[in-house]
């Protein structure tokens, strides 16, 4: 095949993939060599990035996929938004996908400690949106699930590795970006309500806590918290702050 052949099958390919294609897989498809192939895709991206390109080619989460330019995202997003309503997280389980992010592979237990709250109900929504993926059981007492971000993650974070990952102020504003900026902060919802703490949120302090490195004690986070199900006293004491 000619490197102009070459360009135009991986164009082909990286357009068809719902997933991002790696290179074993753009090298087999086209029988070439992964020297071969990276070659033809390094001419592919610089081809794009010419300003009157629309989108790009990028790698993310281990491959390449196409995604639209910085300059055009804001129409894009409107156009989106007439098509389907955006991916929507509650601030609550936001801030569990920056634990998540941040300490992976971490266990419920880890981040109910770190969070102050019962993050059950969090880590289904992540699971059913995707976010998160299982990586196994810790080696512990109880064998407890291991989470981890997923694919999904990377993409729709515009990732390629976990070395990427933002500072957590860049975080959270990347994260309102990807989730259709304020309007991808969806309202909370009651089992958020009753697993919210009654003081000040703790948890982006936790969160900057982790990123510091500086993991110890992370327990006093959540002063007098008991062992097991924190979200319920807090819950209580939430309420008769109100009736007082």
């Amino acid at each position: 095949m000619t490197p102009q052949e070459i360009q135009a099958a991986l164009e082909a390919i990286i357009y068809a993939a719902d997933e991002p294609a790696t290179l074993d897989q753009i090298a087999h498809a086209l029988g070439v060599e992964k020297v071969e192939a990276r070659a033809g895709l390094d001419l592919l991206v610089a081809a794009y990035q010419t300003d009157d390109r629309g989108i790009e080619v990028r790698k993310v989460a281990g491959g390449w996929k196409f995604y639209t330019k910085a300059q055009h995202h804001d129409v894009v997003r409107k156009f989106i938004k007439s098509l389907q309503p955006p991916l929507r997280l509650t601030m609550p389980a936001l801030e569990t996908l920056a634990v998540i992010a941040y300490k992976q592979p971490v266990t419920v237990p880890e981040i109910n400690e770190i969070r102050g709250v019962n993050v059950g109900g969090v880590i289904k929504t992540l699971l059913e949106k995707r976010l998160i993926t299982t990586a196994g059981r810790k080696e512990v007492i109880g064998r407890p699930i291991l989470y981890r971000t997923s694919k999904q993650f990377m993409m729709r974070f515009g990732l390629s590795d976990l070395d990427e990952l933002p500072s957590l102020k860049e975080f959270e504003q990347l994260a309102q970006a990807a989730l259709d900026s304020d309007a991808g902060i969806a309202p909370t919802e009651p089992e958020d309500i009753a697993a919210a703490p009654a003081a000040a949120p703790e948890s982006l302090e936790a969160a900057a806590i982790l990123e510091s490195g500086e993991t110890n004690d992370l327990a006093e986070l959540g002063e007098d918290t008991p062992d097991e199900s924190p979200a319920e006293p807090r819950a209580a004491a939430a309420g008769s702050s109100e009736q007082s």
